[in-house]
């Protein structure tokens, strides 16, 4: 097997090719691929496509039955009282439970525990989860919800982020949840040239294909085991077990299938009430949600209203910027004060900024909880920054992409917290390899073509008042957990035989874990035959995923692991002919020694043997931020550049992307295919918040929760991607130098669109999505 080669390279890729990496050319043909680098297709991949691969909705026990929660219909509201007689009389029906069958801890939350595991006195959103009922079939069970009777005093919702600094608490925690003042360098300084701006996000759900399903089953001992399609088993096992007054030992969660994960699947809203009618009826019982559950029962990205001045000299440098940013965190506090971190700390983007003013805020309302979702905080950030780097463009007669060149960060730059950039940050290279990518032609006048126009063929829309127009954004994300979040894994490497086992609670939500995780073993070991085991809670624990987290620290305890049975393998073989095992080499299923006395198989060394090995991998330690929102926060970051081309019909305000031009620092391919995968999920998800994603909240209340009322973008709404240049710089402290891949191209799409809209428009363009109205020309 041969390695890439340490330190800086990149690589082309034209649109209608895959990532390759820089080793293809000296793989050996004829076998599989396998080892790092190589396109390693998915394990479950067949499964999948054949609709075999066992997700948690497909399960079944011996004597099941169905569960449905029963939801708040207010934002806001006092219980009186809750009648469950009706409900339980039903033929049918084995167990209703409410907040008086919770006999341990009564609040859960992923990082504050201030939501109550379900409502007692007062529901503060729409939806929250008050009762739960199991029956022995799913129509019985939702009749029976219907019928609990809950008596409210409906009172009125605080859903203006705005009014809830003034308001009544809306918590006994009150309704500030976190305040960051950044102050960097002279705040006193001011610039030649002035801009200004006002920006609104709206709220992106992350709306999986596959929606929420769980399946409980109570076992002998007391105890329960839950199967759900977690993506942190552990910290749920833990929460689960302190409600229902249980030792964790006696509560054991097994990750089924995961359809997705973008941050919706860390709600314990389904498992709780699982858990408990399981216990309660001594059945297995199983959830499956609703299209409109769904929505209702998880966590949304945080609507932001961002008040920007930049202040640059006449060439359009920049000599400080100054932000307000208030974040709706809704009623409970989940994720918040983490997505307001990013957001402060990247409220000035990728640019050296030698002063900075940021204040940012995040308050409770009694609209839903937002929470962890891809790019949070930084995609929010991004639009308005770019926004501004537009304005100041246009202020000053510049290319807005020659703006963007004379201000990017380079690596020993500091961020406007203070923390020096020590990891690679290419935004310069990133930035002028999207401006030398050639512009895609402009449409021909051809029948066919008339598809591609923004009004559609023969529909009301006319050539004529379509406008192309071209946009940029850059921007950056930040890898792992932040300020002082410890960030350790666990993984082991079982060897019988032929066969490697790899034992990792490391979810599999499709940023490709499990396939990079044979990928190592195969590497290190020139073992073939890998399989990764199912993740439960015996295993210890990896943490959530996210931000790059697995392929981190994770894929760095599996390497270890790797690492430590190859020196099990390789020592006695070593001793044997008077050498060290560092002079011993492992290559497409070979052992060979540096002088080529000792030439054998890794079978024929391993015959017989039972190896193994477990390790830790922990990355550098990071720090809160302080009263200043100054310290070394993040571990470590990911920048990307994007060019948007978009026409707009500007009579009728829609807008098509022509195209995305992407370039990104991904530290090292560990997977070509796999990559650029993840980054067409993360532009396609941009293209989603930028022109149709917004879930539709009206004085707290949640209208059309369903695919029809919220619009993900489809195939058709799919621009062309291309690739241009992906700079493999390695990181020198991540484990094979990789970076995160999939929520850069996420943070810098909407930016970028809107970017190319004002181009086209003309119109100032400050609000994602965008809606027709702000594209229509006057």
């Amino acid at each position: 097997m041969n390695r890439q080669q340490d330190g800086a390279s990149a690589i082309t890729v034209t649109p209608a090719d895959a990532p390759v990496g820089p080793n293809d050319a000296d793989r050996p043909t004829g076998g599989p691929p396998h080892g790092l680098g190589s396109p390693v297709p998915p394990s479950d991949a067949a499964a999948k496509a054949a609709g075999t691969h066992p997700y948690t909705a497909d399960l079944w026990a011996e004597g099941l039955l169905w569960a449905t929660v029963l939801r708040s219909p207010h934002p806001r509201a006092r219980i009186l009282d809750i009648d469950t007689s009706r409900a339980a009389a039903m033929p049918g029906v084995r167990a209703v439970v409410t907040h008086r069958d919770v006999t341990g801890e009564r609040l859960l939350g992923r990082r504050v525990l201030d939501r109550p595991a379900l409502a007692s006195d007062e529901v503060r959103h729409h939806g929250e989860p008050i009762a739960a009922v199991a029956a022995d079939h799913p129509d019985t069970a939702r009749l029976a919800a219907a019928a609990i009777a809950v008596e409210y005093e409906v009172l009125e919702p605080v859903t203006d982020p705005g009014e809830a600094f003034e308001s009544e608490p809306l918590h006994p925690d009150g309704n500030l949840i976190r305040h960051i003042p950044l102050r960097h360098g002279d705040p006193s300084v001011t610039g030649e040239i002035i801009v200004e701006g006002v920006y609104r996000i709206g709220r992106q759900d992350p709306a999986p294909i596959g929606a929420e399903a769980g399946l409980a089953v109570p076992r002998l001992d007391g105890g329960v085991e839950l199967y759900t399609a977690a993506t942190d088993p552990h910290t749920d096992r833990d929460r689960l077990a302190a409600c229902l007054g249980l030792d964790p030992d006696l509560v054991k969660i097994c990750v089924t299938g995961v359809p997705g994960a973008l941050g919706d699947r860390e709600d314990l809203g389904f498992q709780l009430p699982l858990a408990l009618l399981a216990l309660r009826t001594g059945s297995p019982v199983k959830l499956a949600a609703g299209r409109q559950e769904s929505f209702l029962g998880h966590a949304h990205r945080h609507p932001t209203m961002l008040s920007y001045r930049h202040h640059a000299d006449a060439e359009g440098r920049l000599v400080k910027v100054e932000a307000q940013i208030l974040m709706d965190g809704g009623a409970y506090a989940d994720d918040s004060a983490e997505a307001l971190a990013a957001a402060v700390a990247f409220a000035a983007g990728p640019y050296k900024v030698p002063n900075a003013v940021v204040d940012g805020w995040v308050v409770r309302t009694n609209n839903p909880p937002a929470g962890h979702l891809r790019g949070e905080g930084a995609l929010q950030v991004c639009a308005a920054h770019e926004g501004q780097m537009d304005k100041l463009a246009a202020r000053l007669g510049l290319d807005p992409a020659e703006v963007r060149a004379r201000n990017v960060l380079a690596t020993g730059d500091r961020l406007p917290t203070g923390q020096a950039v020590t990891c690679p940050a290419p935004v310069a290279e990133l930035l002028e390899a999207v401006r030398e990518a050639p512009l895609p032609p402009l449409p021909r006048d051809t029948p066919v073509e008339e598809w591609l126009l923004p009004g559609g063929p023969e529909g009301a829309g006319e050539p004529g008042a379509v406008r192309r127009g071209v946009g940029w954004a850059v921007g950056m994300v930040h890898m792992l957990g932040a300020e002082g979040t410890d960030e350790v894994s666990t993984a082991t490497v079982k060897v019988e035989g032929t066969v490697a086992t790899v034992l990792c609670a490391a979810v599999e939500t499709g940023q490709g874990f499990a396939t990079l995780a044979r990928q190592i073993v195969q590497e290190v070991l020139g073992i073939e035959e890998v399989h990764v085991a199912p993740v439960d809670t015996d295993q210890p624990p990896a943490g959530p995923g996210g931000r790059g987290r697995h392929t981190w620290v994770s894929a760095g305890a599996v390497e270890r692991a790797a690492k430590m049975v190859r020196t099990q393998l390789l020592q006695p073989l070593a001793a044997t002919f008077g050498m060290s095992a560092e002079l011993l080499s492992i290559a497409d299923g070979k052992i060979t020694s540096y002088d080529g006395v000792l030439s054998t198989t890794v079978a024929e060394a391993l015959e017989g043997k039972e190896l193994w090995a477990t390790a830790q991998c922990r990355p550098h330690p990071t720090e809160p931020l302080d009263g200043a929102g100054q310290g070394d926060a993040f571990v470590g970051l990911t920048f990307a550049a994007l060019r948007a081309v978009v026409d707009v019909d500007v009579e009728l305000g829609s807008v098509r992307v022509v195209e995305l031009a992407l370039a990104q620092d991904v530290g090292r391919i560990l997977n070509p295919a796999r990559l650029r995968s993840r980054l067409e999920a993360g532009l396609t998800q941009g293209v989603g918040a930028a022109l149709t994603e917004h879930l539709r909240v009206v004085k707290g209340v949640v209208r059309r929760p369903d695919l029809t009322g919220y619009a993900l973008p489809t195939s058709l709404d799919t621009p062309d991607i291309r690739i241009v240049r992906l700079i493999e710089e390695r990181d020198v402290v991540a484990p094979f130098g990789a970076k995160s891949a999939s929520a850069a191209p996420l943070v810098v799409a909407p930016a970028a669109i809107a970017s190319a809209v004002r181009a086209a428009t003309g119109r100032p363009v400050n609000r994602l999505p965008i809606r027709p109205q702000a594209t229509v020309a006057r």
